[in-house]
C-alpha cells in the first residue's frame, strides 16, 4: 500500500499515528505545504485517502480537488469538519473513532465539575504562591448532590451521567426526542433543562441545529449559581454571550475544554476564578490516543484491502 497517497489535513501531534501512516502509505502533511494549490494540482491523482481530526477534515472544496479520493478517516468522533453530503454524493467512505475515547471525555467532564466548584486550580495556585501562610483558602461549593443536566445522551453523555450518579447527582437531559430506555428526566427544550439543573453539560454532536445551542436565554436560565461544562465543540456556545455572563456574574462558573476559535481563547476569561480552561484535551491520554490511531490506520487498511470498515460512518 506504499503507493497509496494519504493526505493529513492538519497537524496531528501523535508521533505513533504519523509513524504508522508513514510505514504503510505515502503520507502528505498538507498543513506544512506552503503552496497548497500547486501541491494538489501535482499530486491529486495519487491521493486516495484523507486523515483529519476535530480541527480539520475534508470540506467540499478539498473533496472536489481530489478526484480519486475514496475514504476520509477521522482521528476524532466529531464529524463537523467533514462534508458528509459531498462524501455521500461521491461514494467516499467516512470513518471516525467512537467508543475508545468515551471514558476519557466523561472523566474529564466530572473533573471540570469538581475543579470549578471546589476551585482546585485556584487552590493549587494559592499554595504555590505562598498565600496559604497568610491564611486559609476561602470556602468553596459542594459537588455531591448537585443536579446535572446533559445536552446529548449518546455514548459520552450516558458515561457522564453514570459517573455523576455516583456523586448522588440527579440527572436530567435534552435530546431531539425523548429516549424510552433511560430513567433520567427529559426536558423538551434546552432552556427548560437549564432552568432545572445546577450544572449543564454540553455533550452533543456539532450540527447546524446545535450550533450556539448555548445562547443568552439558556445562560440566563442556568443563572448566577449555575455552572456550564463544555466538552463538546466550541461553536456549541455563543462565546461572547458566555464571556459577558461570566464577567457580569449572570453565570456562576464554567469548565471549558473547547472554544470557538481554538487555540484562541477570550482573554476576559483568564482572570476569572470561577472558570477552568483546558486546551481541548478530552481524549488526551496516551492509552486512548493510541487506540484512536489504531482505528484510523485500521480503517484505511480495511478499505484498501476490501475488508469491512472497523467504524464506518458512511
Amino acid at each position: 500500500m506504499e503507493s497509496i497517497g494519504v493526505l493529513m489535513t492538519c497537524p496531528l501531534h501523535d508521533p505513533y499515528l504519523v509513524e504508522q501512516l508513514e510505514k504503510r502509505f505515502t503520507l502528505f502533511k498538507f498543513h506544512s505545504i506552503p503552496d497548497k494549490a500547486h501541491f494538489l494540482n501535482s499530486n491529486k491523482a495519487s491521493i486516495r485517502a484523507v486523515v483529519g481530526s476535530a480541527s480539520a477534515g475534508a470540506d467540499a472544496k478539498l473533496i472536489h480537488q481530489l478526484p480519486n479520493l475514496e475514504i476520509v478517516s477521522s482521528f476524532s468522533v466529531g464529524l463537523d469538519k467533514i462534508d458528509l453530503a459531498k462524501c455521500r454524493e461521491r461514494g467516499i467512505r467516512v470513518t471516525n473513532t467512537p467508543d475508545v475515547l468515551t471514558d476519557d471525555v466523561a472523566d474529564l467532564a466530572i473533573g471540570l465539575m469538581l475543579a470549578v466548584l471546589r476551585r482546585l486550580c485556584q487552590s493549587d495556585r494559592y499554595v504555590r504562591s505562598g498565600q496559604w501562610k497568610r491564611g486559609e483558602y476561602k470556602l468553596t461549593t459542594k459537588f455531591t448532590g448537585k443536579s446535572v443536566g446533559i445536552i446529548g445522551l449518546g455514548r459520552i453523555g450516558l458515561a457522564i451521567a453514570k459517573r455523576a450518579e455516583a456523586f448522588s447527582c440527579p440527572i436530567s437531559y435534552h435530546t431531539r426526542a425523548e429516549k424510552s430506555d433511560v430513567k433520567y428526566k427529559y426536558y423538551p427544550s434546552v432552556v427548560e433543562l437549564a432552568a432545572n439543573c445546577q450544572i449543564l453539560v454540553v455533550a452533543c454532536a456539532l450540527t447546524e441545529e446545535t450550533r450556539h445551542i448555548i445562547n443568552r436565554e439558556v445562560i440566563n436560565a442556568l443563572g448566577p449559581k449555575g455552572v456550564l461544562i463544555n466538552i463538546g465543540r466550541g461553536p456549541h456556545v455563543d462565546e461572547p454571550e458566555l464571556v459577558s455572563a461570566l464577567v457580569e456574574g449572570r453565570l456562576g462558573g464554567a469548565g471549558l475544554d473547547v472554544f470557538q476559535d481554538e487555540p484562541n481563547v477570550p482573554e476576559e476569561l483568564f482572570g476569572l476564578e470561577n472558570v477552568v480552561l483546558l486546551p481541548h484535551v478530552g481524549s488526551g491520554t496516551m492509552e486512548t490516543r493510541k487506540e484512536m490511531a489504531d482505528l484510523v490506520v485500521g480503517n484505511l487498511e480495511a478499505h484498501f484491502l476490501n475488508k469491512p470498515l472497523l467504524t464506518p460512518v458512511l
